[in-house]
């Protein structure tokens, strides 16, 4: 059930009639309600899958009950172990052992077509394990107390407007939410369905769009030149920004409906003047949880904390962030690359002792904007690519400086969107989202031709229900 669908809509409604009316004394009848409609939206997509989510759940709740009442640090660190063997298991296992598996036939020179385990990646993988690893982490790290209440728990890990692509919450954030009794808030529903309007227009105007150039570069690479295969990247890095943070819109609308606060996943990233800044705007909650449970943990394991240990912590981390979107070559090579341009930045210093990062924020902003958006567009390349040897193939072209004969097919109405979007984020960058508030800038009749027009347009293009790009992952 995609957000972008009829469907979901109806779903919604029908979720948000039920979840009021049953009035705000009712808490633990409302959780429940909850529950039951995450279980039903996760079950839609493969049923079979929804067994995976309800074990994780419950085994990560007994887990912290259990660190919570272990007297021995051995015994501990064994409970933790197990929470962290059946989480990362449950990745390689579904994420990346076939990947695995042809490698090994590739290196011992087998052409066997036999696959041991062909299954579709349960959507939301990636997503929910690491919320649930992280609660049995806190509670070991003495950070949080465990929930004893099981409802409340498990709608903290299958809550459906976050369930599938995030953001990627804590405990202590999330779960006290569903402890709590929630008011209804006619400001906040009207703010929620703001935001979810919001979404759908970076998604279906301007992602969706983009999207249909993009793929025309990224799918016959060799036939496009120099100026198409470099605009054509730039593009990919603005569709992802648009579909990713147009899904993260919906997300904390939806939870706004029901009267919960989401983490903020974006901030604007184009505006970054740095790779470094980028990683502080985008996709924020997934570069805090591997800064929190992988790059500090590691540079503590240092005695002395050198340049090369924060170095090495650095490139272990970017790597795992590039592997953790799939077995892929290139989401490795993604994590690397970013991890030197990072490197590059901290080490790489002036004769006034600035480094690269520190340089690009004094220098006129248009210079450090165009520096990020190059970059931006290098790296997009490598992550969008099929396989490394088209990454060979976009470079190469790109720097051989190949003329190309027709650059009409990436413009038109979609980069009409895209200047909409930019204009309005840029202008209202204070604010979560353009839309909010905007009571106060314009008056009835202006807010709702507003409305009504992105719906319109919503509607009149909205011809094929594309799935997010991160429900891959």
């Amino acid at each position: 059930m995609l957000f972008n669908s009829i469907e979901f809509g109806i779903f919604l409604v029908i979720v948000y009639a039920l979840y009021w009316s049953v009035g705000v004394k009712r808490r633990v009848f409302q959780n429940f309600l909850l529950l039951l409609a995450s279980y039903v939206f996760y079950g839609l997509w493969d049923w079979r899958f929804l067994g995976l989510l309800v074990a994780s759940s419950l085994l990560d709740f007994s887990i912290g009950i259990l660190l919570s009442k272990s007297k021995t640090q051995n015994r501990k660190r064994w409970l933790l172990a197990t929470s962290v063997f059946w989480n990362i298991g449950v990745l390689i296992t579904f994420k990346y052992f076939n990947f695995f598996i042809e490698e090994f036939k590739f290196l011992i020179g087998s052409s066997s077509e036999i696959s041991i385990w062909n299954v579709i990646v349960p959507v939301g993988l990636s997503f929910y394990t690491f919320q649930t690893l992280s609660y049995s982490i806190d509670i070991y790290r003495g950070r949080i107390q465990p929930t004893k209440n099981i409802l409340n728990f498990l709608c903290f890990v299958s809550f459906f407007p976050q369930l599938v692509a995030g953001p990627i919450e804590r405990a202590k954030k999330l779960l006290p939410q569903f402890e709590k009794t929630r008011s209804f808030n006619l400001q906040s529903s009207k703010e929620g369905l703001r935001q979810i309007l919001w979404g759908l227009f970076k998604k279906i105007l301007v992602a969706d769009k983009l999207g249909v150039g993009v793929s025309l570069v990224f799918d016959n690479p060799e036939s496009y030149g120099t100026v198409m295969l470099l605009y054509g990247s730039l593009l990919f890095f603005f569709q992802i920004y648009c579909d990713f943070s147009g899904y993260t819109d919906i997300a904390i609308g939806t939870a706004k409906l029901f009267g919960f606060k989401l983490s903020r996943n974006f901030n604007i990233p184009y505006l970054s003047t740095s790779i470094t800044e980028f990683w502080q705007r985008w996709h924020i909650t997934l570069t805090n949880w591997f800064t929190d449970y992988v790059y500090l943990p590691f540079i503590k394991k240092f005695r002395k904390k050198t340049r090369f240990a924060y170095s090495l912590g650095l490139m272990l981390t970017m790597s795992l962030v590039g592997v953790w979107h799939g077995a892929n070559y290139t989401f490795l090579a993604f994590g690397v690359l970013n991890g030197l341009i990072l490197l590059s930045e901290r080490i790489i210093k002036f004769k006034n002792g600035d480094t690269l990062q520190k340089k690009l924020y004094k220098i006129p902003r248009t210079l450090s904007l165009l520096y990020f958006l190059f970059i931006a567009a290098m790296v997009s390349l490598v992550f969008r690519a099929q396989n490394i040897g088209d990454v060979y193939t976009i470079v190469s072209r790109i720097f051989s400086f190949t003329e190309d004969n027709n650059l009409s097919i990436l413009i038109g109405l979609k980069i009409v969107f895209l200047f909409v979007l930019i204009i309005a984020e840029v202008y209202t960058k204070q604010k979560q989202f353009p839309l909010e508030k905007l009571e106060e800038k314009l008056s009835r009749p202006l807010r709702w031709g507003v409305y009504y027009l992105i719906i319109l347009l919503i509607i009149r293009f909205n011809t094929v229900e594309e799935p997010f790009i991160y429900f891959q992952f």
